[in-house]
């Protein structure tokens, strides 16, 4: 479904604080008058307006002052009326909250923003490159985005075939944070769309019995025996030979020596 398609499925009662970054200010007045008619418009007017706020800056204004709404359209709102009930209407004055902060980013917008306005907000706001962001802001942009960072002084960040070169061919988007005579390269992409896994059920007709359990094979732990019921042989110390014995002593892991040398070899690089 394309986005345009995906606009005209949407309606108030299916308006999330996610998907409401989707839309733009005319669309919340189509949705408004197209719920107009439903009668539980009037009894979740405060949810409505709650997810709308979410996503959008809302100015209740005087409908009658020309002056006035041509004071909030000269600032990018939309102005429009919305029907509250069949005695009272109002003019809302409504705006995309923008995204200009690393403080504006949640976790409902993340993924509504393409990695070049990514590098925008962070390059706005950066000053020690990507550990100064918090933990919390750092989790929020993780959630959408991938993100790899490194460090190198600036004749070698460019250099041919390395991470710089490789990152921008797969698609990465890049902020330099210069540090002194070392740059840091923040990389950037939006991380594809994880598919939610649904759970899969059996069709049946419609004439089927669901409640029959003639297909259903269940399987019978009642009769079982219990485990302390359970006879079992001793164990013949002449069976034991060097093929059938052997020991847990050995629990596995590197030879120190080798270990040490990958480590060595890692700090090399």
């Amino acid at each position: 479904m394309d986005q345009q398609t995906a606009k005209k499925a949407l309606t108030l009662k299916t308006l999330t604080k996610s998907n409401a970054w989707d839309i733009q200010e005319n669309d919340i007045f189509r949705l408004w008058e197209a719920a107009e008619k439903d009668s539980e418009l009037k009894d979740n007017i405060r949810h409505y307006t709650d997810i709308i706020r979410s996503a959008f800056m809302i100015e209740e204004i005087n409908g009658e002052s020309t002056i006035i709404k041509t004071k909030y359209e000269k600032m990018g709102y939309k102005v429009g009326e919305v029907k509250i009930d069949d005695d009272r209407h109002i003019t809302w004055a409504i705006k995309k909250r923008p995204i200009v902060r690393v403080t504006d980013l949640t976790y409902e917008n993340i993924r509504h923003i393409t990695a070049a306005k990514l590098i925008e907000v962070l390059d706005r706001n950066f000053g020690g490159g990507w550990d100064s962001l918090s933990q919390s802001i750092k989790d929020i942009i993780e959630s959408g985005f991938d993100i790899s960072t490194t460090t190198l002084p600036k004749d070698r960040l460019h250099k041919k075939g390395g991470m710089y070169e490789k990152k921008v061919e797969d698609g990465y988007e890049v902020l330099e944070v210069a540090k002194g005579t070392w740059v840091e390269a923040i990389f950037a992409k939006l991380k594809p769309e994880a598919e939610k896994p649904r759970m899969k059920f059996a069709s049946h007709n419609d004439d089927d019995d669901l409640d029959s359990d003639e297909d259903v094979d269940i399987e019978d732990n009642y009769n079982k025996p219990d485990e302390d019921d359970i006879e079992f042989d001793e164990p013949n110390d002449d069976e034991i030979t060097e093929e059938n014995y052997s020991t847990m002593m050995d629990l596995g892991g590197e030879d120190p020596d080798e270990e040490a040398a990958n480590l060595s070899d890692y700090g090399d690089e």
